[in-house]
């Protein structure tokens, strides 16, 4: 286990030295591909195409995907088994203020059993433990009879692509299992969700007059209501037991407003943007059409003339749900509690995955169980706990027996 652990420290650090931001994602997936080899796999490199930026699924800000390619690892079971997809993404989001670290983003340094660096925890550190249970399979000999696809894919962090771009490209399994930062609960049930972009218009006037203008800020605030009792309304009638624990189980989230040109001038116009959480089994037309209706039944004579411009751009996540007793998530459970000899967390994701696009588009069931804490993803000095990685390679080793099955 030492080695092993020696090992996977090793391997993420190499992972997490590579800043594999958008369109930077071609160093590491090297490195992945040349695991996978190592591993005896068959190695499977390409770049999105036609087919995926031609889907209605597609939603990424680029169509160049030439420094950015996915890499598939398939070992070919015995037949007579279960087949399942590993599918993790290697992407991650830029370090933001290099200031706020205390060591380099791109560090990987180890302390007091944590290791350090931007995609530690999301999600390079559970991608290191399904290689690790691989390894492990193949150390000991191992045969299964079910197909393993091995996915490391690009873009989950801005829609989607890399895991788009793998079902179309034909992968497809009997379920998949995405190792995101869950600290180690199961999330059978993944929200969606969708960028939003309103525009609120108002009258210019001089602000020693302003009277004589209409601020499109003061609108705003109207409208901002208006969201707000609709997060609410919406999130009352969710009544789903795995979102118990949850305060506001599908949010809308305003993360920007930009309006005005000058200080002594009414606001003409504000520029709301944010993301709007979608329900899990919701279909994201319902959701835009709820947005549509709040905003648009504010009871304001300006609006009602001069109604707000709602847009939708931007990254989505289709949301995802398998029912609380599938298969997958009683062999997580049961191998989970007898390994650690405590009783599992089962929950709703609180935040969007790529499990829904391999459900709804590539009609795979999609479990998210993995090691590492979202309380630290995306923010400064992010970590995964060494231990936790290694528990979860552990217990991937026993999924996959059983699921997949084995000759002994």
């Amino acid at each position: 286990m030492e080695l092993n652990q020696e090992n996977g420290i090793k391997l993420l650090q190499r992972f997490v030295q590579c800043d594999s931001v958008q369109g930077n994602e071609a160093e590491v997936q090297r490195l992945v591909e040349e695991e996978l080899h190592q591993l005896n796999m068959v190695v499977d490199r390409f770049i999105p195409g036609a087919e995926t930026i031609n889907h209605d699924a597609f939603c990424a800000n680029r169509t160049d995907f030439s420094q950015s390619p996915n890499i598939v690892g398939v070992w070919k079971g015995k037949g007579g088994g279960r087949s399942l997809i590993l599918n993790g993404h290697i992407d991650v989001v830029p370090p933001g203020n290099r200031n706020d670290w205390t060591e380099d983003p791109y560090s990987g340094v180890v302390k007091d059993g944590r290791l350090y660096g931007r995609g530690a925890t999301d999600m390079k550190g559970g991608n290191t433990s399904m290689l690790l249970a691989l390894q492990c399979l193949k150390d000991l000999g191992i045969t299964l009879k079910g197909d393993v696809i091995f996915e490391s894919v690009i873009e989950e962090e801005s829609g989607g692509t890399g895991t788009l771009a793998a079902i179309k490209r034909g992968y497809k399994a009997d379920a998949a299992l995405i190792p995101e930062p869950t600290k180690m609960k199961i999330f059978p049930k993944q929200q969606g969700s969708m960028w939003f972009r309103i525009t609120v218009t108002g009258r210019g006037a001089h602000g020693g007059t302003r009277y004589e203008g209409v601020s499109a800020l003061e609108k705003t605030m109207l409208v901002l209501k208006a969201i707000q009792n609709l997060e609410q309304k919406r999130n009352v009638a969710i009544t789903d037991p795995l979102y118990q624990t949850i305060p506001i189980p599908v949010p809308i989230n305003v993360g920007k407003i930009s309006g005005g040109e000058w200080p002594s001038s009414v606001p003409d116009q504000v520029v709301i943007e944010g993301r709007m959480g979608v329900i899990p089994g919701e279909e994201l037309e319902h959701a835009k059409k709820e947005m549509m209706q709040a905003i648009n039944n504010v009871d304001d004579p300006w609006l009602a003339q001069y109604p707000v411009k709602i847009e939708w751009f931007g990254a989505r996540w289709l949301p995802g749900e398998v029912a609380k007793d599938h298969p997958l998530v009683s062999i997580i459970s049961r191998r989970y509690e007898e390994i650690t000899g405590e009783s599992v967390v089962v929950e709703a994701s609180p935040w969007g995955t790529d499990g829904g696009l391999l459900q709804e588009v590539g009609q795979t069931p999609s479990i998210v169980f993995g090691p590492g804490e979202t309380s630290v993803a995306h923010f400064p000095n992010e970590y995964i706990e060494i231990k936790q990685m290694m528990l979860a390679a552990e217990i991937y080793v026993h999924i996959l027996m059983e699921w997949c099955g084995f000759n002994e």
